[in-house]
């Protein structure tokens, strides 16, 4: 088996085990998950709502894990990465029109709240998130983790991976991060969150 990650470009960082894949996707499956995610997209939510304004604004569609497509991805994500397949949520298509955003957040859940409580009981928290870019908007639309000061622009097919429990076993603040406005186009992702136990 290889090792995880072959070929990745990892960021400088020892706080976040960040890594990069151009190319992880071809661009037929990108095209193909783009049409599933427009057939079944609603409005994004998020777990923990605090009422701010305009925090997730989104479309999200929850990808069918019995389509070929679909289950293959998600075996070559966890593949890639060393991970169980069974431990990962069901794939997220998410997408973003002008002037849509996803504000700086993490994708743990925050110890002690009474959402981590529900959301972690049965599979556990969310060790690894895997997202790939399906397309490139025009303008915007970047990753931007704001502790490593880092901007990841989105290219078609593009692979970007962290992990979201530090190696003490908290939960790795570092990794906080936005979705910054898509200023021209669409912007179209796929994302992938893998747990401590199976889903």
């Amino acid at each position: 088996m290889s090792p995880a990650f072959a070929g990745a470009q990892r960021l400088p960082t020892r706080l976040v085990e960040l890594y990069l894949r151009r190319g992880f996707l071809g661009p037929d499956d990108c095209a193909a998950l783009i049409e599933r995610i427009d057939a079944g997209a609603r409005p994004s939510t998020i777990a923990d709502d605090d009422g701010t304004p305009g925090f997730r604004t989104s479309a999200t569609c929850d990808l069918d894990p019995a389509d070929p497509l679909v289950a293959d991805v998600v075996a070559r994500l966890a593949a890639y990465a060393g991970l169980d397949p069974r431990h990962c949520e069901p794939l997220q298509g998410q997408r973003y029109r002008v002037g849509q955003e996803f504000k700086l957040h993490t994708d743990y859940f925050e110890a002690g709240a009474d959402e981590a409580l529900s959301h972690v009981a049965a599979v556990g928290r969310r060790t690894w998130t895997l997202m790939v870019y399906l397309n490139e908007p025009a303008a915007g639309g970047a990753t931007r983790f704001k502790r490593l000061d880092k901007t990841i622009a989105p290219e078609t097919g593009k692979l970007v991976a962290w992990n979201n429990i530090a190696p003490d076993g908290a939960n790795n603040y570092e990794t906080l991060h936005a979705g910054l406005p898509v200023r021209a186009g669409v912007k179209y992702i796929v994302t992938a969150w893998f747990r401590e136990r199976p889903w």
